[in-house]
């Protein structure tokens, strides 16, 4: 057993590094208690009941509030994770627990058949897991847990054991899902993206024929309302696409993908550039710059690349005329997505954007589409004024806290405070209130999906931390464990200054 896998099996104890309140009763409280509640020993299930096994960009953003609960929880959240990384890089979006049910959760073990049909491309055999992948939020999530404690992070190398695996993962991204060849991450389901019944991939998945509704059976209705989640005709496109690409072995190049054939050259019937994905790979490529000169090596490199995937970003995916970036469809013509959702938002966390860019990227969340500041408190999933806008269906309309997480990060990195904190304080207040909930109504905050929902807990948790506004930061103890510094609150920085922010 290598020391990863020794230090991730054994039951994990853990002090309290950052007392959240000494008020048991404070919503930081609130909130450190749904993350233990959801913990099972090294990692973290989103909620008990509707999803009961570990997701993968949910990790991240666990690992990122529960490292003011505990750094070395928040680091083995992230180890538990990439034990599950395949051979040929991918990290998969579902780790399974072989404790659960089989139809506690579907699509379960047996549908992915991940040790068999994930061979050649390198799948675990000892752990099941799904052979698809979700947003790579992992390397931002990493430097911020070492930054909680870096004295831990560094007695017991937890960035020279994950740096490898971070850089293994961008690299398979990188280079096996540039299905376009125009530099950009494709992804070849809608789960993949995360925002998994967006109106985004309505057009894309018209071409997929369903399965068979008799098929598989839907275990989300057990746990959450039918009006709140996608639909049967949906699902079974989503599970068609799956399916095809398990029998295809988890091939990304040349795959046929079922019914109908393929259009172009690579990539099956579904392949889709999207500027969430691809925002949130670029800020990973700016931690993992970051992590790189923390061990002692050249970051150049990395940074480089992130610049010209932001400019792979704004060529191929923006689209002046919205004000924002739209989806790029490589099967549909490889045309744009003509539909605004909060997908198209979340590249204002990248302070490298062209300033015009940025500057409508903010006139457009605060403008009549999402109406942050106005009539929506946190940011909706979809355009407002979309035909297909639902205000409680899952990722049709509702807010979602991780995203309005990012996009405070976002407005702060291009000088807008005053909307910045408006959402710092809109996040925890909301999420406290409703339960932490899985998303919200954007207008009236009435819960929807799950509650007790774990990334609802910890990035309210970590907004919490954040502490007072930017100018007010210098009057703070800047020791380790309380440090809430720009490098905390910015992804990252493209100055070249040193310590910390570097």
């Amino acid at each position: 057993m290598d020391r990863t896998a020794q230090l991730t099996a054994r039951p994990t104890t853990y002090e309290i590094a950052y007392d959240p309140s000494a008020e048991p009763t404070s919503p930081q409280a609130r909130a450190a208690r749904v993350l233990e509640a959801n913990w099972t020993g090294n990692s973290t299930v989103p909620s008990r009941n509707l999803y009961p096994h570990q997701w993968s960009w949910d990790s991240a953003f666990i690992a990122i509030g529960l490292r003011h609960v505990s750094p070395l929880r928040a680091q083995t959240e992230l180890e538990t994770l990439f034990t599950a990384q395949w051979a040929d890089g991918r990290v998969p979006h579902i780790v399974f627990n072989p404790s659960v049910p089989l139809d506690a959760y579907f699509p379960s073990p047996d549908f992915w058949r991940s040790s068999t049909a994930g061979r050649t491309a390198g799948a675990p055999r000892t752990v099941q897991t799904s052979g698809i992948v979700q947003p790579p939020v992992h390397a931002l999530a990493a430097w911020l847990v070492h930054r909680a404690d870096p004295a831990l992070s560094r007695a017991r190398g937890f960035l020279a054991r994950m740096y490898p695996r971070l850089a293994a993962w961008h690299r398979y991204l990188l280079h096996r899902r540039d299905l376009g060849g125009a530099g950009l991450v494709c992804v070849v389901h809608p789960w993949e993206q995360g925002m998994d019944n967006s109106p985004c991939w309505d057009a894309p998945l018209a071409r997929i024929t369903p399965a068979p509704a008799r098929s598989f059976r839907r275990a989300d209705l057990d746990h959450g309302a039918a009006e709140d989640r996608p639909t049967d005709l949906d699902y079974g496109r989503y599970v068609r696409l799956a399916a095809d690409y398990r029998d295809a072995g988890y091939r990304d190049d040349g795959y046929q993908g079922g019914p109908g054939g393929r259009q172009g050259t690579r990539g099956g019937r579904f392949a889709v550039e999207d500027p969430a994905f691809n925002a949130l790979l670029i800020a990973s490529e700016q931690a993992l710059a970051r992590i790189a000169e923390e061990l002692g090596a050249a970051g150049t490199a990395r940074r480089a690349r992130a610049e010209r995937l932001t400019e792979a970003l704004v060529a191929r995916l923006w689209d002046g005329r919205a004000g924002m970036f739209l989806c790029r469809d490589l099967r549909g013509g490889d045309a744009l997505v003509p539909e605004r959702s909060v997908s198209g938002l979340v590249p204002l966390l990248l302070p490298g954007l062209p300033r015009d860019i940025a500057a409508a990227l903010v006139r457009t969340v605060r403008g009549p589409h999402f109406s942050l500041g106005d009539r929506t408190r946190l940011v909706p999933s979809y355009d407002l004024l979309g035909e297909a806008f639902d205000p409680h269906r899952y990722w049709r309309g509702p807010a979602w806290f991780n995203t309005s997480w990012l996009l405070e990060r976002g407005l702060r990195a291009h000088g807008e405070t005053a909307a910045a904190d408006a959402l710092r304080t809109a996040v925890p207040h909301l999420a406290d209130a409703t339960g932490f909930a899985e998303y919200v109504d954007p207008y009236t905050g009435e819960p929807s999906g799950t509650t007790g929902f774990s990334w609802t807990a910890a990035l309210a948790l970590d907004l919490c931390h954040q502490g007072p506004a930017p100018h007010e930061r210098q009057k703070l103890d800047k020791s380790p464990q309380n440090d809430v510094s720009a490098a905390d609150t910015v992804p990252f920085d493209t100055s070249d200054r040193g310590g910390d922010q570097g």
